[in-house]
């Protein structure tokens, strides 16, 4: 059989018949990473691939383990999930993602139906589940996409959530880095006090809150997932960052100049919502970022994998142990502590400032950063990356 892999897109041949299952084994691929489609549907571990099928192994999500059938109705399932050792047939599936998100906004008490929503889509499962899942939900909700200039990947994703919005005939709002602030993600490479991931967080979230707050939207919803928590939180406690601890929640109130941010696919893993796309027909982008080479993130996912594999549930008994017990009674007195938050004395948006620094003018961290980028650059001796239309403190 001729199997597909990505990232990086191979193909190798397995001598068939084979279930899914041995595929895996034989190709020593996690199934908790991956997911198995063949003739467009997913396939699960059990079901047996012919000698002559063309399967792909799509990263990220997992075919699992665990009964062939729905656990709702026993028809054929297309997907299992082994934290809740559950199997799922597609309809039974799309209903048990929407119950995850339902139960995360009850529970959070993230947002109303009279509320308008601001999802950052990057072209990603992620963010293109979350919108398709809040716009089904009959909530308000709009789209924003921040174009990072990283060429044809940027490119690609754009136009997929171009497509999408188009489809469900959606509003969708755009912000290009190198028009509004002079620099793309590229250009941070000549950075070298901070990785081009860095930035590319750091921009990405000045641009979603100042569109947010300057669209006069009540909320802003992003894609992070339980695989990008968990990881997150792993990497912030062996680094005892405890003001990072204390800010990590799936509902941040807002304040000072800040929008509330929710995260209502904090309760289901990357398996799922690709598994989700796949199922209702949503075209993402499946290439990684090309920038993400070192991003210490991903580390920290696979070790996560690893536990999942031996132990399906680690990750979420990690997460939610810690946002049930952990959070409010060890570190949520930490956020009190830092310094007071004022105004940027370049953009104007909030920042924290140390009593120690108050007789001086607070800048952002967003206007600090920029201004490294284009000197870097400049001394580079490379060119602007293209003029821009007005400066980072200027309205949207």
């Amino acid at each position: 059989m001729e199997v597909k892999l990505r990232n990086p897109d191979r193909i190798v041949h397995v001598r068939g018949p084979m279930n899914v299952a041995g595929v895996l084994q034989r190709l020593d691929v996690n199934p908790e990473t991956v997911l198995v489609i063949s003739n467009g549907e997913l396939v699960t571990k059990d079901h047996v691939l012919a000698d002559d099928a063309r399967v792909e192994i799509r990263p990220v999500i997992s075919g699992g383990a665990g009964p062939a059938r729905c656990h709702a109705c026993s028809c054929t399932s297309v997907i299992e999930v082994r934290r809740h050792r559950s199997s799922y047939c597609a309809e039974h599936f799309i209903d048990h993602v929407r119950s995850q998100v339902r139960y995360a906004i009850d529970h959070y008490r993230m947002v109303s139906y009279d509320e308008r929503i601001l999802v950052a889509v990057s072209g990603g499962k992620d963010s293109l589940a979350l919108w398709d899942l809040l716009l089904d939900m009959g909530y308000r909700v709009d789209g924003l996409y921040v174009g990072l200039g990283i060429g044809s990947y940027s490119d690609r994703s754009e136009q997929l959530v171009r497509d999408f919005a188009a489809r469900c005939d959606a509003t969708l709002h755009t912000v290009d880095l190198a028009t509004e602030y002079g620099y793309d993600i590229p250009a941070a490479t000549a950075l070298r006090r901070r990785s081009s991931c860095g930035v590319c967080g750091l921009s990405k979230r000045y641009a979603f809150n100042r569109a947010a707050v300057e669209r006069g939207y009540d909320v802003m919803a992003t894609g992070h997932n339980l695989d990008d928590e968990a990881a997150t939180l792993l990497g912030n406690i062996l680094r005892w960052n405890t003001p990072l601890l204390s800010r990590q929640s799936p509902c941040l109130p807002a304040h000072d100049g800040l929008s509330r941010k929710i995260k209502p696919l904090y309760r289901l893993g990357e398996r799922e919502t690709a598994a989700y796309c796949v199922i209702k027909g949503l075209d993402y982008v499946v290439d990684e970022c090309p920038m993400v080479a070192g991003n210490t993130v991903l580390r920290y996912k696979d070790a996560l994998n690893e536990l999942e594999r031996h132990s399906p549930g680690t990750r979420a008994a990690f997460l939610f142990g810690y946002l049930e017990r952990a959070r409010d009674e060890h570190f949520a007195v930490t956020a009190s502590r830092g310094g007071q938050v004022v105004s940027c004395g370049r953009c104007g948006q909030p920042t924290g400032v140390n009593e120690r620094d108050h007789a001086r003018p607070a800048t952002c961290a967003f206007c600090r950063t920029r201004e490294r980028v284009l000197v870097a650059v400049a001394d580079r001796g490379a060119p602007v990356v293209r003029e821009h239309a007005r400066g980072a403190g200027a309205p949207a």
